[in-house]
């Protein structure tokens, strides 16, 4: 058994002019009275998070580790982040792909699975004098939110036009009937070419992985929420067998279904809970965007 963390976790809608671009603000609470806890986020869209303190450790297999940072920054993933933290406070922005090719001047995929000290990634730097003026202080929540809306409004560089495909290809990754490739790009009307380019660019991976990573987030959620029902009982409909979810579970959680089961997760759980309650989807990938 884990150290224990009191997790307390409040969501925000963005602004309406916002809404498009983020799935969440997002402000937490950690209290870790026996020490720094560990857990891992599960594969989700990229992801912005201000601390009080410099107290994080963050990893991804095969890749970055860092550590003594208030500010961290990740691309959109395929893999687990592991993290160690203890007693602090944090605010989290949730980067839709949208919102990634809007306020980030770089091809999505040349970030994908890297996590970074948003002080000396120069792809963050653009983040720096947001880091500067958030606390997470409870006293000053409304107050922090503001900050968040006008900076993203206001000061923020940004593309100068959007494209509307990549909100449309979006939307329709939510549909847990969508069984191909194929099928994406039909419903898009794109090119299979041009599809697999919006992709990379906007979302950071090949359709095709995009689609399999929906299918497999939708099954792990379920089991997060509900672990008595058992993997049997909430893989997701599109997959042919078992065997065939245990290979994704090794590829995306680098584990089996079984050893992944076995972990603690004293902050994912709290965390997925309440963003269930609250916002309809208890992981980053499964919000619709709107």
């Amino acid at each position: 058994m884990g150290r224990w963390c009191e997790v307390r976790v409040r969501f925000h809608e963005p602004p309406a002019d916002l809404r498009r671009y983020f799935t969440s603000f997002y402000r937490v609470e950690f209290d870790c009275p026996d020490g720094p806890v560990e857990d891992a986020l599960q594969p989700e869209w990229a992801g912005l998070r201000f601390f009080d303190n410099p107290v994080i450790v963050s990893s991804i297999a095969g890749g970055d580790t860092i550590a003594g940072t208030d500010f961290t920054a990740m691309g959109p993933t395929s893999l687990p982040v592991r993290f160690q933290l203890a007693t602090s406070r944090m605010w989290g922005i949730g980067l839709q792909p949208l919102g990634w090719a809007t306020f980030m001047d770089m091809p999505a995929h040349e970030m994908a699975n890297r996590v970074c000290d948003g002080r000396r990634e120069s792809a963050f730097a653009r983040f720096r004098p947001l880091a500067d003026q958030l606390t997470a202080d409870p006293a000053r929540e409304a107050e922090e939110l503001g900050i968040m809306a006008r900076f993203f409004a206001q000061e923020a560089p940004r593309a100068d036009a959007e494209d509307e495909r990549i909100l449309l290809v979006h939307q329709l990754l939510m549909d847990p009937e969508l069984p191909d490739v194929a099928g994406l790009a039909e419903r898009a009307g794109l090119h299979p070419r041009t599809l697999e380019r919006l992709c990379r660019r906007a979302f950071g991976f090949a359709p095709k992985k995009l689609l399999r990573r929906q299918r497999f987030m939708r099954s792990l959620a379920q089991f997060m929420l509900d672990p008595s029902m058992k993997w049997i009982g909430a893989i997701d409909a599109l997959y042919f067998d078992q065997s065939h979810f245990v290979r994704d579970c090794r590829e995306f959680l680098g584990m089996s279904p079984s050893e992944y089961a076995a972990l603690d997760h004293p902050i994912l759980t709290s965390v997925m809970r309440e963003r269930m309650r609250v916002r309809g989807a208890a992981v980053q990938t499964l919000e619709m965007p709107r």
